[in-house]
C-alpha cells in the first residue's frame, strides 16, 4: 500500500505525518529542495484540532500560545467591543508560527522509515494506490482541478509580528473591522503579537502606511519593533469536484478562505481527520486504498466545507461598509449574539469543531 502526496506545504506535511503514523508508505514530491517559510505568518488552531494534531500527527504543545478571549470591534464602535467570546477555564484556540510547525514536521518525516521526499516528476509516471494533490500550481491541477467557485475580494492581506513591552497577560485576541478591512492582533507570547490586516485595494499601500494603520488601531501594546511586512492577494475558492480517478485534491486546492476567522488550516485538519477515518475503516475491513476513498471523502465533506466557507464569507460581507449596512444594525446584532449564551456557545462550537453531521 503506497500513497503519493504532491506539494510541499504545511497541509501536505501534516497529512504525510498522519499517514506514516498509520504505517502507510508515503512519497512526497517537492519542487524546491530548500523551502523558504515566511517568518511572519502565523496560524490559529482550534481547541479540538489541537487535541487531534497532538495525538495523531505531531506534538506541538510547546509551540502554542493560548487565546482565552476574543474581542471584536468596529472602527466606529467608540472602543467598545460589539462581541466577545471567552473561556477562562480553557483556551478558545492557540496561535503558533508557521515556520516552527513546518520545520518540526520536516524533521520528523525525514527520520521516518515509511516516508520519502522525491523530486517532482511528470504526472504520467506516477503509479500509486492513491495520489493526493496539495499543489495548486502543478499540471495535474491545471488538467483536472481548474473548475471552481471563486470570489476575489479585491483585498491584500498584510502580515507581520510586533515586539512589544512585556505584558503580564497577553491571551486576548482582538479583531477590528476598520472601514478599509479587518485587522487582527493575535498574541504569540507575553512580548510578541502577530498582526493580520486585510485591506481593500484602492491603491497599493506602502510599508509606512501599513505601519501607521497598525499604530492607529493598536489596542494596548508599547511597540518596540515591527518585523518585515509580508503581503498576498485574497480570494475564496471552493473546488467543484474533489477527485479524478484515484487523484484526490486536498488543502488549499479544495478550499481557501478569507483569513478574518483564522479557519483555513483548521478546515484542512478536519479534512485530514475525515480522510484518515475513511482509510482506517478500509484497512480494518481489508479493503484496498483506491478511488473509492476519494468518492467517500467528497460525499462526506464537500457540502459541509462549502457551507462553512460561505459562512466565513457572510461574516466578511456583513462587516463590509461597502454593503451599506448601518453601523447601528451591525453593532446591535453582534451584541445580541454576545448577550445570548446559547448563540455565543453555538458560534464558539462552530469555530472549534466546524459543521458536524
Amino acid at each position: 500500500m503506497k500513497v503519493c502526496i504532491l506539494g510541499d506545504n504545511l497541509t501536505s506535511l501534516a497529512l504525510a505525518k498522519a499517514l506514516v503514523k498509520k504505517e502507510i508508505f508515503v512519497d512526497l514530491f517537492y519542487k524546491k529542495k530548500n523551502i523558504e517559510i515566511d517568518s511572519t505568518r502565523t496560524i490559529g488552531i482550534s481547541r479540538s484540532n489541537i487535541g487531534y494534531f497532538n495525538s495523531e500527527i505531531s506534538n506541538i504543545k510547546r509551540m502554542l500560545w493560548p487565546i482565552k478571549k476574543i474581542k471584536i470591534f468596529t472602527e466606529n464602535s467608540n472602543n467598545k467591543e460589539i462581541l466577545k467570546f471567552e473561556d477562562y477555564k480553557d483556551k478558545l484556540f492557540a496561535i503558533l508560527k508557521n515556520q516552527k510547525i513546518f520545520n518540526q514536521l520536516i524533521n520528523e518525516l525525514k527520520k521516518n522509515k515509511f516516508f520519502k521526499f522525491k523530486k517532482n516528476i511528470k504526472s504520467n509516471r506516477l503509479s500509486y494506490d492513491l495520489i493526493i494533490n496539495c499543489d495548486i500550481r502543478n499540471q495535474i491541477t491545471k488538467k483536472f482541478f481548474s473548475k471552481k467557485f471563486e470570489k476575489k475580494y479585491n483585498s491584500i492581506a498584510f502580515t507581520t509580528i510586533i515586539n512589544h513591552k512585556k505584558l503580564s497577560f497577553n491571551n486576548e485576541a482582538i479583531q477590528i473591522f476598520t472601514n478599509d478591512g479587518p485587522i487582527a492582533f493575535l498574541p504569540l507570547s507575553k512580548e510578541q503579537t502577530s498582526i493580520v490586516y486585510s485591506a481593500r485595494i484602492k491603491k497599493d499601500k506602502t510599508e509606512s502606511e501599513i505601519i501607521k494603520i497598525i499604530e492607529k488601531f493598536n489596542p494596548k501594546y508599547e511597540i518596540k519593533k515591527i518585523h518585515k511586512i509580508s503581503k498576498f492577494k485574497l480570494k475564496s475558492i471552493n473546488l467543484r469536484e474533489y477527485y479524478k480517478d484515484n487523484i484526490l485534491a486536498f488543502g488549499d486546492l479544495l478550499h481557501r478562505l478569507h483569513p478574518l476567522a483564522g479557519q483555513g488550516f483548521n478546515m484542512s485538519i478536519r479534512d485530514i481527520k475525515e480522510l484518515l477515518k475513511i482509510i482506517d475503516y478500509k484497512i480494518k475491513l481489508g479493503l484496498p486504498i483506491d478511488k473509492s476513498i476519494c468518492i467517500e471523502f467528497q460525499n462526506n465533506t464537500k457540502s459541509k466545507n462549502f457551507i462553512f466557507s460561505e459562512g466565513i464569507d457572510f461574516i466578511y460581507e456583513y462587516f463590509n461598509p461597502e454593503n451599506k449596512i448601518g453601523d447601528n444594525l451591525i453593532d446591535s446584532t453582534a451584541r445580541l449574539v454576545g448577550r445570548s449564551k446559547i448563540l455565543n456557545r453555538y458560534f464558539k462550537n462552530i469555530a472549534d469543531i466546524g459543521l458536524q453531521n
